[in-house]
């Protein structure tokens, strides 16, 4: 029995990152003797045992063949006479493909350290066409490591493309979607996951209400651009430089989705827009089975960001009603996230990166105007019919007053 730390552990410390996961794999071994001393196997299909001491994982060395569409469709040999070279071969990249022995000694067959040095994600053989899910994988190591200078080598993208049109990608399910997806999300530059998968036609079969937006022009004074493709991923890189909550970037990633189904005699105007996307926006939740809390999120901002750009226009009971409708009241930290949204969508312009965003200010002033009268504590105290809609008008109409006041009228 011979133990090799692989994948990401390895990859991460050679660039000198933090290494959060710690994964082992086991060659010569059989599952008896692994639980005979004292893992615990998890999973029934799949040679993978939990570490006694530690719950780390560590997996049985394997060799995979293709037995039908999509990320499951495999057949898994995990016998003790498969090598480490065999099993690395089957991995993603050549930089996931380095493993390390309990002496330190690095075990690279297929030129991982190379394409480290290179910044390159590149295949390590072709049975990378057999698993669609890798070209979600790869487009999100993209973002993760865009920073570093790494980019997908051109004969990886022509096998990503194939994978895009040969229709496994429609094999994947949402779960695994939607979990690299919001993995994409978290990274420091997501907007390099759409547009890696933009370029191996991927976001046309997964995302086909992104890909829409491209080609779809806005007007020039008030989007450099133009494009709103271009726009919505230029918003995604900027929300990512506002705030690491993903709600917020999904959100942000989708708020403009409207704009593609604007009549073409209207273009670049897109009237109401923002009302236009939401049946988009709840139909690729629920196709990728999105959190309940995104989707609120989204479909918030997608609903009211015009009025958030131009809320220093807006009547105080306008403001109001804004308030009633996104239920700041119970909910006040949705102001800041609906904020942190708009900023990004008027920041995602070309030239405009830099530009203030004074409304948010603004509306965080009103809303602490209002807020002072006792909304919440009227809703608390339960009243009911007549009751609570008087209530609530007269503290309204005080809120109300309190922007007004705020405000110099």
């Amino acid at each position: 029995m011979k133990i090799y730390l692989v994948g990401g552990a390895v990859r991460d410390k050679l660039l000198n990152l933090e290494v959060k996961d710690h994964d082992y794999m086991v060659v010569g071994a059989t599952p008896e003797q692994m639980l005979a001393k004292g893992f615990t196997q998890v999973g029934k299909d799949f040679p993978v045992f939990l570490h006694p001491k530690t719950s780390q994982e560590y997996a049985l060395a394997r060799t995979e063949r293709k037995t039908a569409k999509g990320y499951g469709g495999f057949s898994v040999d995990a016998a003790p006479d498969v090598t480490l070279d065999q099993d690395l071969l089957r991995r993603d990249l050549t930089i996931n493909a380095i493993a390390q022995d309990d002496a330190g000694n690095l075990y690279d067959p297929y030129q991982g350290i190379v394409d480290l040095e290179k910044r390159l994600l590149r295949h390590v053989s072709d049975a990378f066409i057999e698993d669609p899910l890798r070209v979600l994988r790869v487009a999100r190591f993209a973002a993760r490591f865009h920073s570093l200078g790494f980019k997908v080598a051109p004969e990886t993208m022509a096998l990503m493309t194939q994978l895009s049109e040969s229709g496994e990608l429609e094999a994947l399910t949402a779960e695994r979607v939607y979990v690299e997806l919001n993995k994409a999300l978290s990274t420091d530059a997501p907007q390099i996951f759409f547009e890696v998968l933009r370029q191996c036609g991927a976001l046309a079969v997964l995302f086909p209400e992104i890909e829409a937006l491209f080609g779809v022009p806005q007007p020039e004074k008030w989007h450099p651009e133009i494009d709103t493709g271009v726009h919505t991923l230029m918003v995604l890189e900027q929300t990512a430089k506002l705030s690491k909550d993903n709600s917020v970037r999904f959100a942000a990633l989708v708020h403009d989705l409207g704009k593609a189904l604007s009549p073409k005699e209207h273009l670049p105007k897109h009237h109401g827009h923002g009302q236009k996307g939401l049946p988009l926006i709840k139909a690729l939740c629920t196709r990728f089975r999105v959190p309940n809390d995104y989707l609120d999120l989204a479909l918030l901002v997608s609903d009211q960001h015009q009025n958030i750009h131009k809320i220093t226009e807006l009547r105080a009971d306008t403001i109001v009603k804004l308030f009633d409708k996104a239920d700041f009241w119970r909910k006040p930290q949705r102001l800041e996230q609906l904020l942190l949204a708009c900023e990004a969508d008027s920041k995602g312009r070309k030239g405009l990166e830099l530009s203030p965003y004074p409304q948010a200010a603004y509306l965080k002033s009103c809303f602490s105007a209002a807020s002072a009268v006792a909304v919440q504590s009227i809703i608390a105290q339960g009243f009911k019919g007549a009751d609570i809609r008087t209530q609530l008008n007269i503290a309204r109409i005080a809120a109300v007053q309190e922007i007004k006041e705020l405000r110099g009228i």
